[in-house]
């Protein structure tokens, strides 16, 4: 299965419904299923007293939380951003510039069980038994 390790607030934010963007300075071509992994590291981000309405106890770092669909990677204009900070408050849980990519997010799923997993930089495989098996 496809997982992208995102730090924490940010991570439960997604896995929450809060967050549908997830900001990267690269593009990605991949579209489709795809899991969400808190990782173990707190995000050091200006935009995480924005984004903490939890407590650090309440997060599960180093855990597979929620299955959803990439559907878009949006390159972000000028034009883009101010809508995005027009229309919504996404702002506040990503790093809005030109010159970056926003990956949309569809179709959250938590799990019920969250999986305890190493993260990984970009979008990495996690191997089950039963998925090496096939």
């Amino acid at each position: 299965m496809k997982v992208l390790s995102i730090k924490e607030p940010f991570a439960t934010l997604i896995k929450d419904g809060v967050k549908i963007y997830e900001t990267r300075s690269f593009k990605t071509n991949y579209r489709g299923e795809i899991y969400i992994h808190a990782s173990k590291a707190m995000s050091k981000s200006e935009n995480v007293e924005k984004a903490m309405p939890y407590l650090k106890s309440e997060l599960k770092q180093g855990y597979i939380l929620c299955k959803c669909n990439l559907v878009d990677c949006i390159y972000m204009t000028e034009e883009f951003i101010q809508k995005i900070k027009t229309e919504t408050n996404e702002s506040d849980y990503g790093l809005y510039e030109v010159g970056r990519y926003a990956w949309k997010l569809e179709l959250i799923e938590v799990l019920e069980e969250p999986i305890s997993a190493k993260g990984k930089l970009g979008i990495w495989n996690y191997e089950t038994k039963n998925n090496r098996d096939n």
